[in-house]
């Protein structure tokens, strides 16, 4: 029998989230003899303790006899439970510095720690992850900020609406001038997250080439792939598998675009080897013209010069003024509109927990249950046994310091 404890999230700010909804609870259930799911209380999440309970899904105090425990955030270190396999994102994987400690105290206390980030198939393609969902509100967001900086139109902020029917309602309010252009770079998850908004406002889609050559009388918006935006500093053609290896001899030509876009909405996987996306030189430009950038990605300081800081659900909008290269007031006249958020998906917990739900379903329970011909979760398990797994041994020398 394999009993699953979903368990109450302890990270401050709270995070609504949860990775298994109520129906998908039952779901399992009903299908699934040799597996028990036991949800630890909260005041927190989306998802009411009673909608569990209604559904037949045992709503306990204390988990601590489940064999796995799940959660969405990571695990606060006096909650772990030693002993355990856990499954959360760590944000470990990369060496962030900050969560040093928690990795140590996952060791410590004998903790199989599987890192929702690193779940990925035999082709390294990951299976789960909340990136649609950042790119849905991401998107949203960036025309919220538009309609306030230009003063043209007000949306009800994400996280107000109870779900995404409530927040694409408020869609028809957009209005957006007949020479209005957006551009979007990324075509991933978030992406995809992103176009599914774009797709229910009216707004057209065009090539690069045109977005840069061409006048329109309509709204419109181009998609950038990474070749659209970085080349060769040899000038020959790129190829994509070279770039992603070594980006190091390429340059951006993002400040084209720049000059032809109102709005910029980054949606892209960055690496750190890679050029920076457009720099504060770049944003000094006389001809300049992003008003507004949606930094979905949100890496901070480095690839959009534009984003000094995260912000939050509460505040998610800034300003960026390119001449002073520091923070002002969002609505201040020289002010590039900055919306940094780098915990989206939490401004729509219920239908992000739907959908990353139904990812464990389709790829991460099976191996769980022990069907896991493409080892799956122990290429994902940071650390079992006391210490770290062979396929993250390069966290050695971060957990040293």
């Amino acid at each position: 029998m394999l009993k699953i404890g979903i368990i109450k999230e302890g990270k401050t700010p709270p995070d609504k989230r949860v990775a298994l909804s109520p129906e998908q609870c039952e779901f399992i259930l009903d299908k699934y003899d040799d597996v028990e799911i036991y949800v630890q209380k909260s005041n927190i999440r989306k998802f009411e303790d009673r909608a569990y309970e209604r559904l037949g899904v045992a709503v306990v105090d204390d988990v601590s006899d489940c064999d796995i425990l799940i959660g969405v955030k990571e695990v606060p270190i006096d909650e772990l439970i030693p002993n355990k396999i856990y499954i959360f994102f760590s944000h470990t994987f990369k060496e962030q510095e900050y969560n040093r400690d928690l990795l140590q105290a996952v060791i410590d206390k004998n903790i199989q720690l599987i890192d929702w980030e690193v779940i990925t198939n035999a082709k390294g393609q990951r299976l789960i992850a909340f990136g649609r969902y950042a790119g849905i509100v991401g998107c949203y967001n960036g025309f919220l900020a538009y309609g306030l900086k230009t003063n043209s139109y007000k949306l009800k902020p994400a996280n107000q609406c109870d779900d995404r029917a409530e927040m694409e309602a408020e869609l028809p309010k957009i209005k957006l001038p007949n020479n209005f252009k957006a551009v979007i770079t990324g075509k991933g998850r978030v992406g995809g997250g992103a176009l599914e908004v774009i797709e229910k406002i009216d707004i057209k889609e065009v090539s690069p080439s045109d977005f840069l050559s061409k006048t329109f009388n309509e709204p419109v918006y181009t998609v950038l792939d990474v070749a659209d935006y970085y080349e060769r500093d040899d000038l020959k053609p790129m190829v994509k598998s070279d770039f992603y290896k070594n980006p190091k001899g390429y340059h951006s030509l993002f400040p084209k675009y720049a000059k032809e876009a109102d709005m910029y909405i980054a949606c892209h996987y960055w690496d750190s080897n890679s050029p920076y996306i457009f720099t504060r030189e770049d944003a000094k430009d006389k001809d300049w013209k992003v008003k507004i950038v949606a930094d979905i990605s949100c890496d901070i300081d480095c690839a959009v010069a534009s984003t000094l800081k995260p912000s939050t659900i509460a505040d998610p909008l800034y300003g960026y003024n390119p001449k002073t290269e520091k923070e002002v007031d969002f609505y201040d006249d020289d002010a590039i509109g900055v919306m940094a958020v780098d915990n989206l998906p939490c401004e729509l917990p219920k239908d992000a927990s739907e959908s990353f739900g139904k990812m464990f379903i389709e790829h991460v329970l099976e191996p769980l249950r022990g069907n896991d011909p493409d080892n799956i979760i122990e290429r994902a398990s940071e650390t079992k046994d006391g210490k770290l797994t062979k396929y993250f041994s390069y966290l050695e020398n971060y957990l040293k310091g």
